[in-house]
């Protein structure tokens, strides 16, 4: 058991809502505070003083801290590709001179690029590939990542891909939650016949993803260069008679597929940069996650995803990186959750809860994204004594220290 001690703050979570807007005055923050962890867990948070005594009576190991430091719950990244092979520098270069995602997909770069490299990589360089990407998103304090498949899109290289991630896993300190999404476009050889490509998903993969535990979780794009929202109904019931949890691509450039994310009950629908007021309305009034991912807009140069709306009709909104080599390579959650703040104006209290607890919500994890008793002592303590100042540098300010499942990491 560990005594650590004095934050200058530390960022609680607890207290607010899962749904709906924010302001900073519910934040609850502990001036001079302190930490119990015990076998993983949180079992006490106050501040310091009160919690000096207790800290005695269990003989636990103090650790004071000689330095100004502010504590918050880990971040979670809800949704991510960062098991992937090749560079689409030439699609950012092309979408500079003009061209949209949609046009270069049609021509057959895009996800399908991606694609090709991803067939061509073996199991050990994506999955040495994704070790590098996920040591750099822990140590910027991301403690949680959902990684997707999806540039495989067969049965073979979707199981490669799949398997990558579950071995990368288990030599991280970072949880990587996978997610199979092989329904991400229709690959080349089954072009015109995208029934005939989720049948054989349905036939040949996902029962061996659910038989090896690959994945407890399936993604599918609903958008014109994907599949239809009738197509995607079908194959999402098959997964969900298979055990599966959903969670769905939608209105990134059309709205609608979010309204099919509320209809199947899926955990999250996300992108929503399309969104009008019917589809926002819609996720309002459901328990589905409205996954906003500001990184995806900066990569196309297209407008953010209403989340301020989103917010307002009473919505449970989080915020992720889509970190992926297309549209979204800069994969750092401080800085674009920031930068979703300043375009949509979010407070602090909606910005950090959509990094924490409403992202947690999202990958349907009850025990992460909150400084309180029971919950998984993933913490990280930045250098300073005012929690403003982390989303204030636009993501230049990272942790120092970083606690996962209570064991302290430096950098």
């Amino acid at each position: 058991m560990q005594f650590i001690f004095p934050f200058s703050q530390i960022l609680t979570m607890r207290h607010l809502s899962l749904k709906g807007a924010l302001k900073d005055n519910q934040l609850e923050i502990i001036n001079n505070g302190g930490i119990l962890i015990d076998n993983q867990k949180i079992i006490a948070v106050d501040t310091y003083q009160n919690l000096l005594p207790k800290a005695k009576e269990l003989n636990a190991e103090f650790v004071v801290l000689e330095q100004k430091f502010v504590l918050t719950a880990g971040l979670i990244d809800s949704h991510t590709h960062l098991c992937y092979a090749g560079s689409r520098a030439g699609d950012f270069a092309k979408r500079l001179d003009g061209k949209t995602y949609l046009d270069i997909a049609k021509e057959g770069g895009g996800i399908l690029y991606s694609v090709e490299k991803t067939r061509e990589a073996t199991e050990l360089s994506l999955k040495n590939s994704l070790i590098e990407r996920a040591k750099r998103h822990f140590r910027e304090g991301i403690t949680t990542c959902e990684v997707k498949s999806g540039y495989g899109l067969n049965v073979e290289h979707e199981l490669k891909m799949l398997s990558a991630i579950q071995n990368a896993n288990a030599e991280l300190s970072i949880d990587l939650i996978s997610t199979c999404l092989a329904a991400h476009t229709i690959p080349k050889e089954f072009l015109g016949k995208s029934n005939e490509y989720l049948d054989l998903l349905c036939k040949d993969l996902l029962p061996v993803v659910k038989e090896k535990k690959l994945s407890h979780r399936i993604d599918i794009f609903v958008e014109d260069t994907a599949f239809t929202s009738t197509e995607a109904k079908k194959y999402i019931q098959f997964a969900q008679n298979l055990g599966f949890e959903i969670t769905i691509h939608a209105d990134q450039f059309h709205p609608e597929a979010s309204v099919l994310a509320v209809e199947v009950g899926a955990l999250s629908a996300d992108h929503l940069e399309a969104s009008t007021e019917k589809e926002i309305k819609i996720l309002a009034n459901s328990d589905t996650v409205a996954t906003v991912l500001p990184g995806a807009c900066l990569g196309l140069g297209i407008m953010m995803p209403p989340a301020r709306k989103l917010l307002d009709f009473g919505a449970c909104v989080a915020i992720a990186t889509d970190w992926n080599p297309g549209s979204a390579p800069m994969g750092d959650l401080l800085a674009q959750t920031s930068i979703l703040g300043t375009y949509q104006k979010l407070s602090m209290a909606e910005l950090w809860a959509g990094i924490t607890f409403r992202a947690a919500k999202a990958l349907n994890i009850n025990h992460i994204g909150k400084i309180d008793i029971g919950f998984q002592a993933d913490l990280l303590a930045f250098p300073t004594d005012d929690f403003r100042e982390i989303l204030y540098a636009q993501g230049k300010l990272k942790p120092e220290l970083i606690w996962k499942n209570g064991f302290l990491h430096t950098f």
